[in-house]
């Protein structure tokens, strides 16, 4: 890898290790189901929802919407849970995260335009009822690989990473890149949501956390271009099925995608919460 990403394999394999706990219990909810001790949220399956979440959220029935899937936030939030805090900084709420702000960073990531358009919905209405004045912190690698704020070499960095309030229509907008693949993850976004702006800011009251995957034609079209070198040999170990976060059903969080790679992509998906 590059000089922007020389963390060893054993850093992000530290944040699979990270996840293990969440998902260990995801799987145990998910066999106590089975086996009738408790229920499951919302009457689909991941693997059995459409994994096209660009529909509208009105034609969710209640007995059809289930909360997004839960699940970790990895090992570089910046969240103050890990750390480092960029939530209570200021000029965190933006839509454009592709560059660095405050006194002591300045970079700009670099790659393939990206458009991330999340719109929060009521699960309890059947997805029909926008989450208006909610809030979503949303992060991820940059084209390299690396985490702003953790990596080496962009720990002065807070690029990738920034807080939008939903509009009317449950909707927050952020201009970004194309991330990276690095070892051992598939293609993917975190995404925290709050019950409001100021509860964002002051990193209080998380309601929901979960990560966005990206589908392999959009990840191996952006990959053949020039910088993303590092993610097709990464990406060609792994699929949706074997990823340690995705394979127990990625339908409800696989990204609706429009674009290409001479104007950029934007990636949609409805979050219920």
């Amino acid at each position: 890898m590059n000089g922007r990403h020389d963390e060893s394999p054993h850093e992000h394999d530290r944040g699979l290790s990270y996840d293990l706990p969440v998902l260990a219990r995801r799987r145990m909810i998910r066999l106590m189901a089975g086996a009738g001790l408790i229920p499951l949220v919302g009457c689909t399956s991941e693997r059995e929802t459409s994994s096209s979440p660009s529909s509208s959220p009105s034609s969710s029935s209640s007995a059809g919407c289930a909360t997004i899937p839960e699940e970790t936030a990895g090992p570089f939030p910046g969240d103050g849970s890990n750390g480092v805090n960029v939530l209570k900084e200021s000029g965190v709420v933006r839509s454009d995260i592709t560059r660095s702000f405050g006194d002591s960073a300045g970079g700009t990531a670099e790659g393939i335009p990206l458009t991330i358009t999340l719109t929060v919905v009521d699960a309890a209405s059947g997805c029909g009822t926008p989450k208006q004045g909610a809030a979503v912190y949303l992060w991820h690698c940059d084209r390299d690989g690396a985490y702003s704020l953790y990596s080496e070499g962009v720990t002065e960095e807070n690029y990738l990473r920034g807080v939008q309030e939903t509009d009317g229509a449950g909707r927050v907008t952020f201009k970004s890149v194309f991330p990276g693949c690095y070892q051992g993850r598939w293609p993917h976004i975190h995404f925290e949501v709050y019950g409001s702006l100021a509860d964002a800011t002051a990193a209080t009251s998380i309601t929901n956390t979960s990560q966005l995957a990206f589908p392999q034609d959009a990840c191996d079209a952006v990959y053949a271009t020039d910088g993303y070198g590092e993610s097709v040999r990464n990406l060609s170990g792994l699929s949706l099925e074997s990823d340690g976060i995705f394979s127990d059903g990625h339908g409800r969080q696989l990204a609706a995608m429009t674009g290409g790679t001479e104007d950029g992509y934007t990636a949609t998906l409805t979050v219920p919460v």
